[in-house]
C-alpha cells in the first residue's frame, strides 16, 4: 500500500528532494544551534509539506542510530515478512478447505 493510497492527496517526493531537505535541516541545525522551527521553514522553502519532512527527519536519525525505531531496511523487511506470512496463511486456510473436502467423501 503506497501512500497515496492512504491519502488521495499525498503527494510522492522524489528520494533526491527528501534527502536535500534532511540535510538542510540538519545543517541549519547544526549551523544555528537551534531546530525551533528550522523543519518549518526548511519545508516552505522547498514546497513540501512540513509532516512529511519532520518525517523523513526522523526517519534519518533512526537510520544514523541517533533515535530508538526501526530502520528503513528494517520497516522493508518487516513489511516482506507480514506479506509473506499472508499468504502462507492464506494458502494453508485453502488446504485445510481442501482437506476438509476431500476427507468428507
Amino acid at each position: 500500500m503506497t501512500d497515496t493510497t492512504l491519502h488521495p492527496t499525498a503527494r510522492r517526493y522524489p528520494p533526491e528532494i527528501r534527502e536535500r531537505a534532511v540535510r538542510l535541516v540538519q545543517e541549519t541545525i547544526d549551523r544555528d544551534g537551534n531546530d525551533q522551527g528550522v523543519v518549518s521553514r526548511v519545508a516552505r522553502q522547498l514546497g513540501v509539506g512540513p509532516e512529511s519532512l519532520r518525517h523523513w527527519v526522523r526517519q534519518a536519525e533512526v537510520d544514523r542510530g541517533t533515535r530508538a525505531g526501526l530502520t528503513t531496511d528494517e520497516r522493508t523487511r518487516m513489511r516482506e515478512l507480514e506479506r509473506e506470512n499472508r499468504e502462507l496463511r492464506r494458502a494453508n486456510e485453502i488446504l485445510k478447505s481442501a482437506a476438509a473436502f476431500f476427507g468428507a467423501e
